[in-house]
């Protein structure tokens, strides 16, 4: 009898993505409108989770339950299993089945949301990158290393839930509740976009953001700026004072708790073999941190940026001074900015600089707080080396990623050392018409992924689980 191996079951997953399995695969997933900020789409939410994956998991010899959600009126999650043996390695995977509106009359002509769409390399729907190509990878990935080994080699645990892109509704505390359901050694999981779309990435933790709202409210009504010009106070100018004080003229922080201290030289040292994002249009080396690289500012440190502003009528101004101006404001922050501070440290840095007429209102009603996973922890370690075997490139490691996902739920209430891979890159119109995915980021993705799973699978290679002795 020949064994199987490991190059055989890469070769199996080349071959499923190359005959054109894996994209009908996902179409048929893209054709689910499961919009999860539309309140009338919550039967595709149920019906994702039933119709299109409880079957597929099936298949794999995955157990399968709904669960319902303990934030009143969330949607459902689904927990699968796999357990092969107590004693083998657990590994939880997370996804998301839900995508944002679908936006049909933005997309260009020829495109549509719901409706799977190849050009060249770029695969076009609503959901190829977030999130429903990323957790396809991974389930395909399981799938090949079942049918070339006819195990996993490890226990598999998945959870699919169908809210994140309305704020993960209800996650923490079915995480808290569920504990013991979720007991894993490690998650896996995979969303967000790669820095560079040829090389795989590993990143461990993501930052967190906070959104307030900043206003100066004097009066009642506008008055006439010949009139009054002069004497009476401007909130529009006292505004901008005020926001000049949190950074200077090139977005430095200027709030002392605000600027964070863990930005250690081994953090430094990670963050200075990768490359500068790619944006797709220009970036401003002169903005933010002089003291920092620009990888620094963004993956290691707090970013401070107002999202929109107001005094009078845009629209349509008159000769008038306002009586009141707003702006919209959000700090991005990493691991070691303590959020309970954030706005009581600018009420105090406001107020010595003056400005204690500026009232400051949170309104962010919940937020995913900011993790940080050790970059020479073993899975860390162990995960690079596995994908670097598999593709033949050394993944870009990142500490943490510059936005905001759910990790809290897996890293702080599971206690659990986080692995996120992502399968996707900056350009893919992530929430914007025309969200695509790369045909070689994917197939470059079940590559790295099926020799991950084949790897935590063979004995003696993954870092020893939770419960052996």
């Amino acid at each position: 009898m020949t064994l199987p191996t490991r190059n055989a079951a890469l070769r199996n997953a080349v071959a499923y993505f190359d005959n054109g399995a894996f994209l009908a695969d996902l179409a048929a997933l893209l054709s689910r409108p499961s919009e999860s900020q539309n309140p009338a789409a919550a039967p595709e939410l149920l019906a994702y989770l039933t119709l299109d994956l409880q079957p597929r998991l099936q298949a794999l010899g995955f157990g399968s339950v709904l669960h319902d959600n303990p934030e009143q009126g969330g949607p459902p999650f689904l927990l699968a299993s796999r357990i092969e043996d107590p004693g083998l390695p657990t590994v939880l995977i997370y996804g998301h089945g839900d995508v944002v509106h679908g936006q049909a009359e933005d997309w260009r002509e020829g495109l549509s949301p719901f409706r799977l769409q190849q050009e060249d390399d770029r695969v076009y729907g609503r959901g190829t990158a977030d999130n429903k190509g990323q957790h396809l990878v991974n389930l395909t990935a399981l799938q090949q290393v079942i049918a070339s080994r006819g195990r996993l080699g490890f226990n598999a645990k998945l959870l699919i839930e169908m809210g994140e892109e309305a704020g993960s509704p209800g996650l923490q505390e079915f995480c808290r509740s569920e504990a013991a359901l979720l007991e894993a050694d490690v998650l896996i999981a995979s969303d967000g976009p790669r820095i560079d779309p040829a090389r795989p990435m590993i990143f461990t933790g993501s930052r967190s953001s906070l959104t307030f709202r900043l206003s100066v409210d004097l009066r009642q009504g506008a008055h006439h700026s010949g009139n009054f010009g002069g004497l009476i106070a401007d909130p529009a100018i006292i505004l901008a004072h005020a926001l000049a004080v949190i950074t200077d003229q090139r977005g430095q922080i200027q709030v002392p708790e605000w600027r964070p201290d863990t930005l250690t030289p081994r953090i430094r040292e990670v963050l200075a073999v990768l490359p500068v994002p790619e944006a797709g249009f220009a970036l401003d080396p002169d903005w933010g941190e002089e003291s920092l690289s620009q990888t620094e500012r963004v993956f290691g440190w707090n970013s401070f940026a107002v999202l929109a502003m107001k005094s009078g009528r845009p629209e349509a101004p008159v000769n008038a001074i306002a009586g009141e101006a707003h702006a919209t404001c959000q700090l991005r922050y990493v691991v070691g900015t303590d959020p309970e501070e954030i706005l009581p440290a600018l009420r105090r840095h406001l107020d010595q600089a003056g400005f204690g007429m500026v009232q400051i209102t949170m309104t962010d009603t919940g937020y995913f707080p900011a993790t940080r996973l050790d970059p020479d922890h073993p899975w860390v370690q162990f995960t690079a080396g596995s994908l670097e075997e598999s593709t033949g490139l050394a993944p870009h490691l990142l500490p943490n990623l510059g936005g905001s996902l759910p990790n809290d739920c897996f890293a702080d209430i599971l206690g659990l050392p986080t692995i996120w891979i992502p399968h996707s890159y900056a350009g893919c119109n992530q929430h914007a018409p025309d969200e695509h995915a790369l045909m070689p980021v994917l197939r470059q993705g079940l590559i790295g992924m099926t020799g991950l799973f084949w790897d935590i699978g063979t004995p003696g290679l993954s870092p020893q689980p939770k419960n052996s002795a």
